[in-house]
């Protein structure tokens, strides 16, 4: 029997679970869903775990805590961590971790997937192709939105946010870009002589906006009717990040009146659910959260999260700690 013992909260790529079985006796979720919040409970009580590597879909709060009363450490297999109650776990001396940076590119590269698809209506267009319906080429059919030269917003200039306005330059595109802390990207600014504009002024000169902010009280619902009364007619929208931070009933009847031309979510305010009308909507492209599913980032984020674990079980600061506070 090994010095530790861990439980996965959902099966992950299987380089993370190898190394955390170098250390420890690992325990996997055997289904390939969440557990209900009172069967993990259920099992964090019964199980005597030192650690867990869990998903955005498992809510670590005190209540948690209280049912694993041997943890060390929890790894969170994502970058997003609004699931977890930081400043409780910091309060009982827990440290927790996320996985930033490896999954940069695949995320940025899924959001200029949604905004080609969505501006020249890929998926509505292949949708009548499959029909058999299509009688041929006509020249008023399926016209979208331009790109090149088009004025791309991003909301949230981090990492991803940072690599998603990069990738214009292949099109020749102005940038916009918005802060909360009103600090400028140094990157943007050199690489693409972009702007630091209000929120307000990207949402009324964008072509494309693109949102890569984190979920907090502040930017949750972001984009809700006032904001979608103040993008062009022609603008698109598209989401990469966290789903509440649309208010998906608005953004439906913004997406039925024409006051947007068209969206691309990846993510949803209530997942798995979407808000009712969505889907019947041909001007809007809805993805399974599949914005980090490629090999390397998923790997990569196993193996981080794996990393991260390891560290917490021997008293060591994680790689990419949430309270490093803990270590100081």
């Amino acid at each position: 029997m090994k010095q530790y013992k861990v439980y996965v909260t959902r099966m992950i790529p299987q380089k993370g679970i190898d190394l955390l079985e170098s250390v420890a006796d690992v325990t996997v979720n055997p289904y390939d869903a969440p557990l209900p919040g009172n069967e993990l409970l259920r099992e964090m009580k019964a199980g005597g775990y030192d650690g867990v590597l869990g998903l955005l879909t498992d809510r670590i709060d005190g209540e948690f805590f209280d049912a694993c009363q041997s943890l060390k450490g929890y790894a969170n297999y994502a970058v997003g961590y609004d699931n977890i109650d930081v400043p409780e776990a910091t309060r009982r001396g827990i440290p927790v971790s996320n996985t930033p940076g490896v999954l940069t590119d695949a995320t940025a590269e899924c959001a200029w997937a949604l905004l080609f698809a969505t501006a020249r209506r890929v998926v509505e267009a292949d949708r009548v192709m499959r029909s058999g319906v299509w009688e041929g080429w006509g020249p008023l059919q399926f016209i979208g939105g331009d790109i090149r030269g088009k004025t791309l917003g991003i909301v949230g200039a981090g990492r991803i946010g940072t690599a998603t306005a990069l990738m214009s330059r292949g099109f020749g595109m102005k940038v916009l870009y918005t802060s909360s802390s009103n600090r400028r990207n140094k990157v943007l600014d050199a690489e693409l002589n972009a702007e630091l504009v209000p929120f307000e002024e990207l949402l009324e000169r964008s072509d494309f906006v693109s949102i890569h902010t984190p979920l907090t009280p502040g930017t949750r619902h972001l984009f809700d009717s006032a904001a979608f009364s103040r993008m062009k007619k022609t603008a698109y929208l598209i989401n990469t990040a966290r789903g509440p931070v649309i208010r998906e009933d608005d953004l439906v009847r913004a997406l039925k009146s024409g006051e947007i031309a068209g969206a691309g979510l990846d993510v949803f305010e209530n997942e798995p659910a979407m808000a009712p009308g969505l889907a019947g909507l041909d001007n809007v492209i809805v993805l399974p959260h599949v914005g980090s599913a490629t090999h390397s980032s998923r790997n990569g984020m196993a193996q981080l999260a794996a990393r991260n674990l390891i560290a917490m079980l021997k008293g060591d600061r994680p790689e990419t700690c949430l309270n490093p506070e803990l270590f100081e």
